[in-house]
């Protein structure tokens, strides 16, 4: 009788096992999630240089090999970096996660607020003021990184990587292990006391091989010949801007001279990527990322590309060339990813923050419509006239993203007819060109527009970091540049971007069905069956999770 008893007491204990093991096994995740992010990059730049980009290259790999939602398009205004990239690793929208902008006018503490700034946050790796105080803290929800640590009790590492501090730290969410940004001013990649107290050996081993030094000496010059790049018009156009400096007018840059100096400067070239890269390869190999069972997540933004797109313009032989050199980069990551992770053993998704506008010099000079407008000059002769009509000064604040910010301590001090001074700054600015609208956003849902533009504004408001009047720019009219150019607009080069799905459970494909950059967190969430984002109103794309 014990023997019989004994023998069911184990019978039922494997049994237990069995489906312990079997339930486990039932939860497959890949090794390692990898976002990249490429700050600036407009959808078309996926066939605009089809032809020209390599075979073992990262876009047409993807491409070819992954899934492809053509038709993706970010789903609020403004369209800026801080946004993008809280948007799409949150499946949220500004008026929700609340980065309404890379920096915005708080009407609570009555100052300019840049997106991850936190006063409590000290910079960690260097001495440089300001550009260590910084932590996700303003974004108001979690990230899809933020669920992934979650659902693992926190046994996943989550890193963010980027030239920028904002394309580093709002993707990798509150709990990430670390989150890495360039100090242009030292030339070394840094972070801040909400993650660490001090930098971990490989960081620092990395920052003392001085890879900006390394970079400057090779220079820029085109990586084919320079009368092969027929998708850009010639260089040395005197709507460019100039970032290298004013004698630098076109290739070959010399680079050179920045050695031990300026390290800034390299953002504006294809080095700035290069860079972001090594620092990537660096950071898989020190924290082990993808080296067991555990799912990983490594957020990657290359912020280059936007530095070269602002100055140069999407026309430009720079955006072409920087375009041709990424794509041999990312084709790097796709291999160092096959040999040190394993093929189908992670998961990769690629899409953009934002795209970006023409120059409306270029732009005119092809008989296209276009312009810039100078709101600076704008505001100080509204302030101005304001000013004579009521008695005081600096009636309006801000003009960020795209909205007059009003000073309501003033006002209400004053004992002021808010409705009457919204009144006189409409009319004045509906009488400016390039001004498409102009409305009171208390009164949004009431006025007269497009339903799709009504949306993107109206995901993009929240209140205590919104202005109290919008301005919508008429068709590639931007703000305030002579020479290059901006985004920020709710327009389809502004807004249309790619997206990207690439590895583990990926079959090839393409959707050109409407899909929005909240859809992006969702769908990881669905692939890696977690729970979705705090703040997420996103669609898991249907046919990516097939």
């Amino acid at each position: 009788m014990l023997q019989k008893c004994l023998t069911s007491f184990l019978l039922l204990l494997s049994v237990f096992a069995f489906s312990q093991t079997k339930s486990t096994e039932l939860i497959n995740r890949p090794k390692l999630i990898v976002g990249v992010v490429v700050d600036q990059m407009r959808w078309d730049f996926l066939y605009r240089y089809y032809d020209r980009y390599a075979a073992n290259g990262g876009f047409k790999r993807m491409l070819n090999q992954g899934f492809a939602c053509e038709n993706t398009f970010i789903p609020f205004a403004p369209t800026v970096t801080a946004c993008g990239h809280a948007t799409l690793y949150t499946g949220s929208v500004p008026a929700i996660h609340g980065i309404t902008g890379n920096a915005w006018w708080d009407k609570q503490m009555r100052r300019t607020v840049y997106c991850t700034e936190d006063n409590s946050a000290k910079p960690v790796g260097t001495s440089t003021a300001g550009v260590g105080e910084m932590s996700p803290r303003n974004m108001l929800v979690t990230s899809i990184c933020d669920e992934l640590r979650l659902a693992t009790n926190f046994r996943s590492k989550v890193v963010g990587i980027s030239f920028k501090d904002r394309g580093a730290i709002l993707p990798a969410g509150h709990t990430a292990n670390a989150a890495y940004w360039f100090d242009a001013k030292t030339g070394k990649f840094i972070t801040s006391d909400y993650y660490m107290k001090i930098l971990p050996n490989w960081v620092t081993a990395f920052n003392d091989k001085k890879w900006p030094d390394i970079l400057y000496k090779q220079n820029w010059n085109t990586l084919y010949p320079i009368a092969t790049y027929v998708q850009s018009t010639g260089d040395e156009q005197p709507y460019e801007s100039k970032p290298l400096g004013a004698d630098k007018k076109g290739f070959p840059y010399n680079l050179s001279e920045f050695i031990g100096k300026n390290y800034g400067v390299i953002g504006s070239t294809p080095h700035g990527s290069t860079l972001t890269w090594e620092m990537v390869k660096a950071a898989m190999a020190g924290e082990r990322l993808g080296s067991d069972s555990i799912a990983d997540f490594l957020a990657i933004s290359f912020s280059g590309p936007d530095y070269v797109g602002h100055s140069f313009g999407p026309n430009s032989i720079e955006t072409e060339d920087t375009y041709l050199r990424l794509d041999k980069t990312l084709g790097d990551l796709l291999t160092h990813l096959d040999k040190e992770v394993g093929k189908e053993q992670y998961l990769l998704f690629l899409s953009s923050d934002h795209g970006v506008s023409q120059i409306p010099a270029f732009l005119n000079l092809n008989k296209l419509p276009g312009g810039s407008i100078n709101d600076e000059s704008w505001v100080t002769t509204m302030n101005s006239k304001m000013k004579d009509l009521y008695g005081v000064e600096e009636m309006i604040v801000s003009t960020y993203n795209y909205q007059i910010h009003l000073n309501h301590k003033t006002i209400d001090s004053a004992k002021l007819d808010i409705r009457k001074i919204k009144e006189y700054i409409i009319k004045y600015l509906e009488l400016q060109q390039g001004i498409a609208q102009v409305y009171d956003i208390d009164r949004m849902m009431d006025v007269p527009m497009n339903e799709k533009v009504r949306n993107m504004f109206s995901n993009g408001y929240f209140p205590r970091r919104n202005g109290d009047i919008q301005i919508i720019l008429e068709p590639h009219w931007i703000d305030g540049f002579s020479t290059g150019t901006t985004h920020g607009v709710w327009n389809p080069y502004d807004a249309h971007i790619p997206l990207l799905f690439y590895g583990w459970q990926i079959k090839p494909g393409k959707s050109n069905r409407e899909i929005y950059m909240t859809d992006v967190a969702p769908t990881l969430a669905a692939l890696l069956k977690i729970q979705m984002p705090s703040g997420s109103v996103g669609t898991v794309i249907s046919e990516v999770v097939k």
